[in-house]
């Protein structure tokens, strides 16, 4: 059965049965979250309004789905590709939204992983303003040392990876 048919029947059963769904792990920059109530999709992660910031950090508000100064409009009034409302829940699709900021995403169906890659329009202000995040590292002799330490001074980063 293609996916298009089966995320209609899914969609058209949601809509009458009660509201059930699988737990679904997602990765993102933050960390691992565990959310344990999800819509049925074959292609799409769902997730309740109140999960929403634990698992991308976005906050629906009025205007829409916002971060920071970053906010995607969202009307909440009636069903649409962002938002639907299934026995008196509002649901937002977490890889719909993705899919509008050009953030990665990585899925694995079968395991219900979903994997949330940076977003874009965030990572912009380092190109723009040519200033690097801040972050720290431990040295071979266990002192740590920051990025921040070193400013106003050339430095030269040099990584290496085994893999």
């Amino acid at each position: 059965m293609n996916r298009l048919l089966l995320t209609g029947l899914l969609g058209l059963l949601s809509a009458v049965l009660p509201v059930w769904g699988f737990t679904a792990t997602v990765i993102s920059l933050d960390g691992v979250t565990t959310v344990s109530k999800t819509l049925p999709d074959a292609t799409d992660l769902w997730v309740t309004k109140a999960d929403l910031p634990s698992v991308n950090g976005f906050e629906l508000k009025p205007e829409g789905a916002c971060l920071d100064e970053i906010c995607i409009p969202i009307r909440q009034n009636e069903d649409s590709q962002l938002f639907v409302t299934r026995q008196g829940s509002g649901w937002v699709n977490v890889t719909g939204l993705a899919r509008i900021l050009k953030q990665p995403v990585v899925a694995d169906y079968d395991t219900q992983t979903f994997s949330l890659g940076a977003i874009p329009v965030q990572r912009t202000s380092f190109v723009r303003d040519a200033l690097a995040p801040d972050f720290e590292l431990t040295d071979w002799q266990g002192n740590t040392h920051r990025l921040s330490d070193f400013k106003g001074k050339k430095i030269m980063l040099l990584s290496w990876a085994s893999w």
